[in-house]
């Protein structure tokens, strides 16, 4: 099975398997375990504070030798700090979304730092490789998180991505085992970035009753919401109850500003606030049962692409 492709080159990685920078789940004992597992961990540094980030670049450094990199979101208001630290670190590889790449990107690549931006469509993804990227993540509305207005599936964004770019692509939403994987990767990805099934990793750092609340939702238990705001797909609760009354009623955007609050993210997915919680997860959700290490989930999806990739497409 053919394990050297343009992404595990670029990362100097042994699977093209990429662990999703999340906000309140990727912490460093989760990028470097992924690490040592033979993929790229990401550690998520949109919920981060920037003297925090530096702590978890350091943990990050001292549990792996392997690659790993930072997802930076470019909206992110301390950028400037997050990217002095990443430089200072010597971070190989990072991964940003959320904003313009012609922005920061010349500045990472000035210090040797391969550069990766998250898209939504065709269009964005020739942008981001204009503006001098080394690959993109194509990103699919299945996927948990923000998300794009287009509600472009993976199934329809990965061609068309893939013939609108000449550089490397990475698969991601709806992405959570290696039958997936396959599947991305003959619609011509060369990798995928996963997200949701790293939630429910033993070393990730949502809550316990976050996880718990993911292994146990099933089809039709999530939507996306707020494209007002943010497009983010959510798991049904009564926070989000209260957003999907107030956008049947037409509330503008400064009344779903003001539902959503402060740290809506952060009391759902790190504190474990059910009910009154944000709780980002992609479709992919109700695929999930168990929570196991991120190394154990690395090498199943591993085995489940090589096991696919050994079936025949048409049987007599």
């Amino acid at each position: 099975m053919l394990t050297d492709n343009r992404i595990t080159q670029l990362f100097q990685i042994e699977y093209p398997i990429i662990q999703a920078g999340m906000i309140w789940a990727s912490g460093w004992r989760l990028a470097s375990a992924v690490s040592n597992a033979g993929g790229l961990g990401l550690i998520g540094a949109g919920s981060m504070y920037p003297e925090i980030l530096k702590e978890h670049l350091d943990k990050c450094k001292a549990a792996t030798d392997k690659p790993f990199g930072v997802n930076l979101p470019l909206l992110y208001p301390d950028i400037d700090q997050h990217i002095k630290h990443i430089i200072e670190a010597k971070v190989p590889i990072v991964f940003t979304s959320a904003g313009n790449p012609k922005t920061w990107t010349p500045m990472l690549k000035d210090a040797g730092i391969t550069v990766v931006h998250v898209v939504s469509s065709a269009k964005f993804a020739l942008k981001s490789q204009d503006a001098g990227v080394d690959a993109v993540v194509a990103e699919g509305f299945e996927a948990g998180g923000h998300n794009g207005r287009e509600e472009t599936t993976t199934m329809c964004l990965i061609p068309n991505v893939r013939k609108a770019i000449d550089i490397p692509l990475i698969a991601a939403g709806g992405i959570g085992s290696g039958r997936s994987m396959m599947a991305a990767m003959v619609l011509g990805a060369e990798g995928v970035q996963i997200g949701s099934r790293f939630v429910c990793s033993e070393e990730a750092s949502s809550h316990a009753s976050f996880k718990q609340a993911v292994i146990t939702a099933q089809e039709g238990d999530t939507q996306l919401s707020l494209k007002k705001h943010t497009p983010v797909r959510l798991l049904k609760n009564k926070f989000y109850q209260e957003v999907s009354r107030a956008e049947g009623e037409g509330a503008t955007l400064e009344q779903l500003e003001q539902i959503l609050g402060r740290a809506r993210a952060k009391k759902g997915m790190f504190e474990g606030d059910m009910e009154e919680g944000e709780l980002e997860i992609g479709q992919v959700s109700s695929m999930i049962q168990d929570i196991m290490p991120a190394g154990k989930i690395v090498s199943q999806i591993w085995q489940e692409f090589r096991d696919a990739a050994a079936q025949p497409f048409f049987k007599p």
